[in-house]
C-alpha cells in the first residue's frame, strides 16, 4: 500500500508540474503576443547549394532467370546461394539418361540413313549406265533419281535429329550465363523440373554496375529538357549523384544520369530515369531500395525558412513587412528542389523584402506588428521556457 501510495504521490506532482510549465509558457507566449512582437528578417540574394531526394529501387545490370530447357529431375545442384559464379560455371544438372539414350538412337539413325543414301548413289549410277545401253527406260530411271533424292532427304533428317538429341543432352548441364552473384534457389536435388515450370531455378545477377531506378514528375523533366534545349543535352547535363541506402547511410561511389524513359506513366504522370552506379566491393543488392540523391546549386536565389509560409490550395504564401510595420499576405513560387528546411524562391519576393519568419499562423492580412530579429525572438522563448522551469522545481519543492 505504501508503495502505491508513493507511486500515486509521484504521478499527480508530475501532473502538477506539467499544469505550471504549460501554464507559464503560455503565459509567457501571451505576453509575447500581447507586445505583439514577431521575428523578422530581411532577405538577401546568395548562392545556394540543395539537394532533393527520390525513392530508388536497384537492379543488376543483368538479372538473369536461370529456366530449364528440358524435363527432368535435379541430380546436382552446384552452387549455394549467394555464391559468386563465373561466365560458364555449373549451376545444376539434370537426369541426362534417356537423352543420353535418346543421342545414341540418333546417332545410329544417321548411320542408316548414311548406308541407304550410299545404297541409293550406286543403285542410281547403275541405273544411268543401264540407260545408256538402252537396257531401262525413262521410268527405272526417274524411280532410281527418286530413291536417290529420299536418301538424301532422309539423313538430312537424321542429322537434325541427332543435332536436338545432343541439344537436348547438353541442356542437362545448366551453366551460368554470365558472371554475377546467385539468388535464392527454391529447387533441390530430387526436384522435378520443366521448360514449363512458373518458377525459375534461380536468378544471377551482374552486380559488378548496378543500375538504380527513380522517378520524376512530368513538370520537372519538362523543366530540366528546356534548361538544356532537349533531353539528351539534358542527361549529358546532369551532375554526378548520390545514393542513400536503406540505413541512412550515403554510398561511397558516385552514380551517373544516362537514361530516361520515353514514356510517362498515366497513373502517376512520373517518368523513369535510371543512374548507373559502380559496384566493386557488391555492397549494392538486386532487388534492394534507397534513395537517389540530386544536388541543386542556385546563385542569386532568394531562400526563406519553409516554416515562414503557409498554404493554401496548393500555393505558397508569405507575411511581407510593410514601411509602417504592416503585413501583408504575398503569394511566391518556389523551385521544386529544397532541402527540407527552406525554400528557393523564384518569384514574388526580392532582396531587401522584410518577411515575417515565426508564428505566420497569427498573423492576417494588414496586421500591424512590432518587428524584432530572430535572436531577440529566440532568446524571448529560451527566457519563457527557463522561467516556467525554475517555476516547475519551486512547486516540486513545496
Amino acid at each position: 500500500m505504501n508503495r502505491l501510495f508513493q507511486t500515486q504521490s509521484r504521478q499527480i506532482v508530475a501532473f502538477v508540474v506539467c499544469l505550471v510549465l504549460f501554464a507559464s509558457c503560455g503565459k509567457q507566449k501571451g505576453q509575447m503576443e500581447q507586445s505583439n512582437e514577431y521575428a523578422v528578417r530581411t532577405l538577401q540574394a546568395s548562392s545556394a547549394e540543395l539537394e532533393n531526394t527520390y525513392p530508388a529501387t536497384i537492379r543488376g545490370k543483368q538479372d538473369i532467370e536461370i529456366r530449364p530447357k528440358i524435363s527432368g529431375f535435379i541430380t546436382r545442384v552446384c552452387v549455394n546461394e549467394g555464391s559468386a559464379v563465373r561466365k560458364g560455371q555449373l549451376l545444376f544438372t539434370i537426369d541426362n539418361v534417356q537423352y543420353r539414350e535418346a543421342a545414341k538412337e540418333a546417332k545410329a539413325s544417321v548411320d542408316v540413313a548414311k548406308a541407304q543414301l550410299a545404297t541409293a548413289k550406286l543403285t542410281y549410277e547403275n541405273k544411268k549406265q543401264l540407260q545408256k545401253q538402252n537396257v531401262i527406260g525413262t521410268f527405272d530411271m526417274q524411280t532410281a533419281a527418286n530413291s536417290l533424292s529420299s536418301a538424301r532427304a532422309s539423313l538430312a533428317e537424321a542429322v537434325a535429329s541427332l543435332i536436338a538429341a545432343r541439344q537436348n543432352l547438353a541442356f542437362c548441364r545448366i551453366t551460368s550465363p554470365c558472371n554475377g552473384v546467385v539468388g535464392s534457389i527454391p529447387f533441390r536435388v530430387g526436384s522435378l523440373v520443366s521448360s514449363s515450370s512458373t518458377e525459375a531455378l534461380t536468378t544471377v545477377s551482374n552486380i559488378q554496375d548496378m543500375y538504380v531506378y527513380f522517378s520524376m514528375t512530368e513538370a520537372q523533366l519538362l523543366a530540366m529538357t528546356r534548361a538544356s534545349g532537349n533531353a539528351n543535352a539534358a542527361l549529358k547535363s546532369f551532375p554526378s549523384v548520390r545514393l542513400k541506402l536503406a540505413d541512412g547511410t550515403v554510398y561511397s561511389q558516385t552514380g551517373k544520369v544516362s537514361a530516361v524513359s520515353g514514356v510517362i506513366n498515366e497513373t502517376t504522370g512520373s517518368v523513369s530515369l535510371r543512374a548507373d552506379f559502380k559496384n566493386p566491393v557488391h555492397l549494392l543488392k538486386s532487388g534492394g531500395s534507397g534513395s537517389v540523391v540530386i544536388p541543386y546549386s542556385a546563385t542569386n536565389a532568394i531562400m526563406i525558412p519553409q516554416a515562414a509560409t503557409s498554404e493554401v490550395q496548393d500555393k505558397k504564401y508569405v507575411y511581407v513587412v510593410g514601411r509602417d510595420n504592416k503585413v501583408k499576405n504575398v503569394a511566391i513560387t518556389i523551385a521544386d528542389l529544397d532541402d527540407g528546411q527552406n525554400y528557393v524562391v523564384t518569384s514574388g519576393l526580392s532582396a531587401g523584402d522584410r518577411i515575417v519568419v515565426q508564428g505566420v499562423a497569427s498573423l492576417k492580412d494588414g496586421m500591424q506588428i512590432k518587428p524584432i530579429s530572430e535572436s531577440e525572438a529566440n532568446a524571448k522563448i529560451q527566457q519563457a521556457e527557463k522561467m516556467g522551469a525554475m517555476q516547475g522545481q519551486s512547486m516540486m519543492k513545496k
